[in-house]
């Protein structure tokens, strides 16, 4: 199991910034604005403040590499790795001239980045996966990357709902047997330490 021991912002990258070249693999995180992407970070990473939670839906515009420095069981050495948080895509108010800009930059990343590892796909656990969060799986999946999703706000719903709910999402995306789903709740830290272990198994 890892722990994380530390992590902080490095490097935030505009529409027009070069992506870094990073000696770290790199997990990105990737979901429409408002599915609790900055809280899903924060929680995994152990900070209350790290991966700032904007007050309006669609704000983030950058592409924002976290250090991350873990410890793992049974080993002296640390490991780092890069968590790389994704613009939010899908909110209606954001203008389509800025949409426009945000969805080459993502696809350039994912088809351009040599230490990305995996990318870890959000979408709302209550609702149907939405045709952006489709677009996006299938984004991933033609750059030759692996999908884990995870399904967030699992709180928000009644255990007997989970499922289904879960099935749901499987259809919708069309996903292959072998991807990775996993609920998770930002509130009761459900899933952290099953996601702590597929990173780790990425970076190791």
């Amino acid at each position: 199991m890892l722990t994380v021991k530390n992590a902080e912002l490095e490097t935030v990258c505009g529409v027009t910034s070069k992506f870094p070249v990073n000696d770290s693999p790199e997990l990105a995180f990737a979901g429409r604005s408002n599915v609790g992407k900055s809280s899903l970070i924060n929680a995994l990473l152990c900070r209350k403040k790290l991966a700032r939670t904007s007050a309006e839906p669609g704000k983030t515009r950058t592409v924002n590499y976290f250090k991350v420095r873990c410890g793992r069981e049974g080993s002296e050495d640390d490991v780092f790795f890069y968590l790389v948080d994704l613009p939010g895509y899908g909110y209606a108010k954001t203008s389509m001239a800025e949409r426009a800009k945000w969805g080459p930059m993502i696809e350039k990343y994912l088809k351009t980045s040599a230490q990305l590892k995996c990318v870890v796909l959000l979408v709302d656990i209550r609702h149907d996966p939405t045709a952006d969060d489709r677009q996006m799986y299938d984004w991933i999946v033609s750059a030759g990357k692996t999908p884990v999703v995870v399904a967030t706000k699992a709180d928000k719903i009644k255990r007997s709902q989970l499922d289904k709910q879960l099935k749901n999402i499987k259809l919708k995306l069309g996903m292959e047997k072998d991807v990775k789903l996993l609920p998770f709740s930002s509130e009761t830290k459900q899933g952290r330490e099953v996601l702590l272990d597929i990173v780790e198994g990425f970076i190791s």
